[in-house]
């Protein structure tokens, strides 16, 4: 049973932020494979309530707001939505078509992307490829709006095969021109001004009088092309498999060397993206088939603690474990902000790259960021997912300091730790000598003091 729940606690930190030992037992009741396909169809739970959230912060619909709070809606459904792999699969594809509100400084629009990714997120890569052409905020942000047949703009073109698709080394200039020149006429709808209290959606719009009608040759294929042709060609290539297989181990199994670095340097587990890479192809680019694969895997399996988590992960996981946050109480927004501090804005990526993930989240100010963090909010032992960890430890009776420590680290993770960090807490442990139940207030604070020990150390940074 113990393997059972350490292997289950691996899925649910990868495929979802985590969860409860409540829940992870009751998973492994289920059975590991059982929970897969549980997670890989959402529609078999509920998500957040954005009507809710609305109802107690209006502000946010279409909302004119400061850099970090526009996310407020998003955390709201990481935060609380059932639906874990879905919003999983919205922050992966949040990274790989990095869009920033920076530019856009339509926040809404920015929410509205995420609710598409939501939408598209584990069905067909093709479908989402084509939508994110269609999305207002991808064309801002990348200029397909300025995109004319007769003055092309390359940027959405070129990052559609650089960033988005295939990978540098797999296309040349002229095919950059070629896919820009079939993108054109893909724009924005006219506006009208903005209301008293918010600003309208934007809508896309094809203007067929500026498109291309030429002929265009592209990846060697040669006719009249428009976008979807273009995608058509570009998911049949034998390198988006591998791209997106790369960017999927990356992001569920273990930490990759950068996306630019791709042409030259091989991936770690090559056998590995070759089935992922198999599973897209073989499946018409459904999603949900390659994470069916990815998960149920060997190399996934044994992949446990290879990846440090991204500033989304370690915000999100430790609210939805301390809980107390089904409630849209004040302070979302800010709330929202606690990734941007250690190193991920959400609804805002440094550039169309993305953020660079694995030891290039860590430095001495993001680190303390995330230590602090986690540790004023696992020391409130009035909320209802540390109540329910004392409740635990209680329910063992008085403790040695050894056995209080590795009960501890059992309960936040299962958490594998080295010896000398171990013995480290056991000897903090010591200088109160036997965890007693006599006195209860002093034993819930030394039991938060604890588990604040036990989020400092490095191995908490890994899922």
């Amino acid at each position: 049973m113990a393997e059972d729940i350490a292997l289950m606690a691996h899925l649910m930190r990868r495929a979802g932020f985590g969860a409860t030992r409540e829940e992870l037992e009751e998973r492994a009741e289920k059975g590991y494979d059982a929970t897969v396909e549980e997670l890989l169809d959402p529609d078999s739970v509920v998500g957040a309530d954005r009507l809710e959230f609305l109802r107690y912060h209006p502000s946010f619909w279409k909302p004119f707001t400061s850099p970090g709070m526009g996310a407020a809606t998003w955390v709201h459904n990481l935060m609380n939505t059932e639906r874990v792999l879905e919003e999983k699969m919205v922050l992966f594809w949040h990274h790989v078509f990095a869009t920033g509100g920076s530019k856009l400084d339509h926040w809404h629009e920015m929410v509205n992307q995420i609710d598409m990714f939501r939408q598209y997120a584990m069905g067909n890569y093709r479908e989402l490829l084509v939508e994110l052409a269609k999305n207002p905020a991808m064309i801002y942000w990348l200029d397909n709006c300025d995109n004319h047949s007769y003055a092309v703009n390359e940027n959405w073109g070129r990052e559609l095969l650089e960033l988005f698709s295939m990978g540098v080394g797999n296309y040349t200039e002229d095919d950059v021109r070629e896919c820009s020149r079939a993108f054109t006429g893909w724009t924005i709808a006219a506006t009208i001004p903005r209301t008293a209290h918010g600003r309208y959606d934007w809508q896309f719009e094809y203007q067929e009088e500026d498109h291309d009608q030429g002929e265009k040759t592209f990846l060697g294929h040669t006719g009249n092309f428009n976008g979807e042709d273009i995608i058509d060609i570009v998911c049949a290539q034998p390198a988006t498999a591998r791209f997106i297989a790369r960017h999927l181990y990356n992001f569920f199994v273990a930490d990759e060397p950068q996306v630019p670095s791709w042409l030259d340097v091989p991936p770690r587990d090559p056998e590995a993206i070759d089935t992922l890479a198999k599973a897209f192809v073989d499946s018409g680019y459904e999603m949900t088939e390659v994470l069916r694969v990815l998960f149920k895997s060997d190399f996934f399996k044994e992949a446990r603690f290879a990846k440090i988590k991204s500033p989304a992960e370690v915000m999100v996981g430790t609210l939805r474990m301390v809980g107390g946050y089904k409630f849209p109480a004040p302070g979302i927004g800010n709330l929202s902000k606690e990734a941007g501090y250690m190193g991920q804005e959400l609804l805002n990526p440094p550039s169309v790259e993305g953020w660079h993930t694995g030891a290039e989240w860590i430095n001495s100010g993001t680190l303390m960021k995330r230590i602090n963090f986690v540790a004023d909010r696992i020391g409130d032992t009035s909320k209802p997912g540390v109540r329910a960890i004392v409740n635990r430890l209680k329910a063992r009776g008085d403790m040695e300091p050894g056995e209080f420590v590795d009960a501890c680290l059992d309960l936040m993770g299962p958490m594998i730790v080295q010896e000398d960090n171990r013995q480290q807490l056991v000897n903090h442990a010591r200088e109160t000598g036997t965890l007693t139940w006599g006195d209860e207030a002093l034993a819930r604070a030394r039991v938060g003091e604890m588990l604040q020990l036990v989020v400092s150390l490095r191995e908490y940074q890994y899922a």
